[in-house]
């Protein structure tokens, strides 16, 4: 669906339910297995699923009593506080497309709207779109994520500690008070047995399936997912699993041969992988620390070959350390969406970016740079609008970005150049001190050096320095 039609598509079907709809609650919905926490969008923090809620209801992995009442709010014209991304897309430029829009515009969703609002608020939902992590095993330490997300993470905090920022970043005591610590791996999980319960039921209902994770590669229970898949076809299922594509390379071959069963057989609908990626080379290895950027590129292309008819969506979370690499990750970005079109397979690129913005660690933000950046930020706009995709004869996209594309990387741009304000900085210094103390830090536990890898971001690394 084209802008104007999401502008129309807002007026004339979402503002007629209520100005702070969004059928994301109702119909998608992230569940985090390995500490009973969920979400429906994933923008909102995630919270926790009650055990006494679960034992007569597996359901409740998705309808929980506090999401329920936040579906109520969004029907009576209130806007919940944990779906402030969009709140503040809207409120930066109300012009502007919001995630709520293209999320309820989206095929999982759009279908079901009159369904949503004829019924009650407090019914149990079966989700269109459903995402699960089955645990936080994981080979990489991504700067913006955090131990219950990842191994690797709980490793390092278990280790060393917190980071010494202000608010303590990555301490275990805080995961304990928010109760986010997983489940040991190894040990029994009621959450996996619940959505193994719930599954069967619902397996024909659902559009839309994405395994996350920690590392999904490194995980049993997503092969054990795959073979159901390929014992129990389901030929109106979209499948997807998030990789960060530098697994060990037997992890890969099995996954491949998977796929390729999967996918020749006809097994699903759709067949994609999400991937992450947010700078090129040494710096985007700095960010994603595990990363090969070089292995990581060389395993897509091994897969684009080898599984013709594999879609890739590359999820790009833009912050502050994307910036002085942006362009020319973008470049790679295009010359695979160039090199891996093919008529017979794909009616555009099999390769999608998407781009949303960091929110959390406040420190990694794109929005505590200083001004002398914005321009950085308008040439990738500039970049991405230049390799807009074309069109062959036959009226089918051959190259480039797509225009929803654009407007992702646009929209960031406009946040960025209304948000250095007089009455933001004490909050920014706060936060450029803390990226001060988050890098050092790192530097010092994970044997790199920012100033080497960021030259570009020297000048800002010491005016950071002078809030210490």
């Amino acid at each position: 669906m084209g802008l104007e039609n999401l502008v129309k598509f807002k007026y004339d079907v979402m503002d007629k339910i209520s100005p702070t709809f969004c059928a994301a609650k109702w119909k998608q919905v992230t569940i985090h297995l390995q500490n009973g926490h969920t979400h429906s969008c994933h923008h909102p923090v995630t919270h926790k699923v009650p055990l006494e809620e679960l034992k007569e209801n597996p359901s409740a992995l998705h309808n929980t009593k506090h999401k329920k009442m936040l579906r109520k709010m969004m029907l009576e014209g209130e806007r919940p506080a944990e779906c402030d991304y969009c709140w503040r897309v809207e409120d930066n430029n109300s012009n502007s497309i919001s995630d709520r829009v293209f999320k309820t515009a989206d095929t999982w969703s759009a279908p079901y709207i009159d369904d949503i609002k004829n019924k009650p608020w407090d019914v149990d939902e079966v989700p269109s779109y459903l995402e699960v992590s089955f645990g936080n095993v994981c080979n990489f330490k991504c700067s913006y994520c955090a131990p219950h997300i990842s191994s690797k993470w709980m490793e390092e905090i278990e280790a060393y500690g917190a980071y010494p920022t202000a608010d303590n970043f990555n301490n275990i005591d805080t995961l304990k008070k928010q109760n986010t610590l997983p489940i040991p791996y190894k040990d029994k999980n009621p959450y996996i047995d619940a959505f193994w319960k719930w599954w069967p039921a619902i397996a024909n209902k659902v559009e839309h399936f994405r395994i996350t994770g920690g590392e999904p590669l490194l995980n049993k229970e997503t092969y054990k997912f795959l073979d159901y898949i390929i014992e129990n076809p389901n030929p109106n299922l979209n499948l997807s699993i998030n990789a960060n594509m530098c697994p060990p390379n037997d992890l890969l071959n099995k996954f491949i041969e998977k796929v390729k069963i999967i996918i020749n057989e006809k097994k699903v609908k759709k067949f994609k992988v999400f991937t992450s990626c947010e700078a090129h080379g040494k710096q985007a290895e700095y960010i994603r620390f595990g990363l090969d950027y070089n292995l990581w590129l060389a395993n897509i292309e091994k897969m684009l070959k080898e599984v013709p008819g594999l879609g890739f969506t590359i999820m790009s979370t833009y912050n502050a350390l994307s910036i002085p690499s942006y362009i020319d990750f973008l470049t790679d970005i295009v010359r695979l969406k160039k090199e891996y079109w093919n008529p017979k397979f794909y009616t555009s690129s099999p390769v999608l970016l998407d781009i949303p913005y960091l929110r959390y660690p406040t420190h990694q933000s794109v929005f505590i740079l200083t001004e002398d950046f914005v321009k950085e930020v308008y040439d990738q706009v500039t970049f991405i609008y230049t390799n807009l995709e074309n069109k062959n004869w036959q009226g089918s996209a051959m190259m480039g970005f797509h225009e929803h594309e654009a407007e992702r990387m646009k929209r960031i741009y406009e946040m960025v150049l209304t948000h250095p304000k007089k009455d933001n900085e004490a909050y920014n210094d706060y936060n450029r001190k803390n990226f001060r103390l988050f890098v050092d830090e790192h530097d010092k536990r994970r044997n790199t050096n920012f100033v080497q890898t960021f030259p570009q971001m020297e000048e800002f690394y010491k005016h950071c320095g002078t809030f210490l």
